[in-house]
């Protein structure tokens, strides 16, 4: 038996340096464990990052979006405008503040939700919209803002995977309305859990302080109160800890991550290419170097042209030790949402792009033959699979 197995290539894997696991241990030395300083040292790094806008920090991305809804005041009969390629919590949170989503169809190059589709969803009743930034790709900001303030919107930007994306050489979450991003494993700063609410003014990042801590209000050394109705969403110093050193890296991150996209787009177009799949509609993503921080590298499969589904490509990449992901089937396509009369149908190419949308491996550890050896394996599968 051969012990040559190539080592297994997860679709992602965080990044954790000596210093990280040193400043972790300090913080575990230190006794103070819960929110504290260090939370404090990494909101006040986290606004300088965004040019000196208030940010509050939560324990995970869910809860800085929808606490970004109680602080807009989105509540119960109020419609918010989204998009049906996400993970799941975008539409969630939506609901769980009372209020009802309204699914626009996507954009199939970027993926993203289609802004031109947008004008036609909005009633009397819609309070926000709340874009993703899929795969770290911004939409374009400029037309989503004129949109705002056009019909007199909040903007929720659901950035969650968009934490060192640009938009025209500025920095996501640099400006806008409200804007939250993850910290979760997979994301390209990562605290292990968590998340972040870039806010406008002031009042806003203090309410949404109340939100984070059951509502609460201290004065003085024993004043206490409560006066809205808040969760248990901090984060802690251990997790700010990780998120300290984790920025410190980003630029490294970010340098290996572009370049890792840019290996990945010459490998696959030369594999597709020796293989004589030249007519194969294999649909990569939008090869934006400027404002994409490549959080993943997705392509939308051909699944007309192939023999296979989705879970055959994916069980066939396993198999040579590649890991893969699916980021997202269409929300409108689970249960809880067909049984409120949502239907994937309603969105096309969100239906299809769900169906077919594959994830293939990209975190700033992988060598560069790991994208040579996954290119290879992937097209080979294709031209297995490929119908006559």
């Amino acid at each position: 038996m051969s012990n040559s197995t190539p080592e297994f290539i997860p679709f992602t894997r965080p990044s954790f340096n000596q210093e990280t696991i040193d400043a972790v241990s300090e913080v575990l030395r230190s006794g103070w464990v819960t929110s504290g300083p260090k939370l404090a040292e990494f909101e006040t790094t986290l606004s300088k990052y965004f040019g000196d806008r208030p940010v509050r920090c939560f324990a995970n991305g869910t809860a800085t979006m929808k606490i970004a809804l109680q602080v807009a005041g989105i509540g119960e009969g109020d419609e918010v405008i989204t998009t049906p390629i996400s993970w799941v919590a975008t539409s969630n949170v939506i609901l769980s503040v009372g209020a009802k989503p309204v699914f626009v169809d996507i954009d199939p190059v970027t993926r993203n939700i289609d802004l031109n589709k947008v004008a036609t969803a909005i009633t009397p009743k819609t309070r926000a919209i709340m874009p993703v930034y899929l795969a770290g790709l911004p939409v374009d900001m400029d037309q989503l803002y004129a949109l705002a303030s056009q019909y007199n919107l909040r903007v929720i930007e659901d950035a969650a995977q968009a934490f060192g994306s640009l938009w025209k050489g500025k920095k996501i979450g640099s400006f806008g309305d409200l804007v939250s991003f993850s910290f979760q494993a997979n994301k390209n700063l990562t605290t292990v859990e968590g998340g972040c609410l870039v806010l406008s003014n002031a009042d806003e990042a203090k309410l949404a302080e109340k939100f984070r801590l059951q509502g609460l209000t201290r004065q003085g050394m024993d004043g206490m109160d409560v006066d809205v109705l808040g969760g248990k969403d901090n984060l802690t110093d251990v997790n700010a800890a990780i998120g300290l050193e984790q920025l410190k890296q980003l630029p490294n991150y970010q340098a290996r991550r572009t370049q890792l996209a840019r290996h990945y787009f010459d490998a696959i177009r030369a594999e597709l290419k020796t293989a004589g799949l030249d007519d194969l509609q294999l649909e990569l993503p939008v090869e934006n170097f400027t404002d994409s921080n490549w959080h993943m590298f997705q392509v939308v499969l051909p699944l007309d042209q192939l023999k296979a589904d989705r879970a055959q490509v994916m069980t066939d990449l396993k198999d040579l030790g590649i890991g893969t992901g699916v980021h997202y089937p269409a929300i409108t396509g689970f249960t809880l949402y067909k049984n409120q009369g949502y239907k994937t149908s309603d969105t096309p190419i969100a239906q299809r792009i769900g169906k077919s949308i594959l994830t293939l491996p990209l975190f700033p550890a992988m060598a560069d033959e790991d994208i040579g050896r996954i290119a290879k394996g992937f097209v080979g599968i294709l031209q297995k699979y490929r119908k006559n």
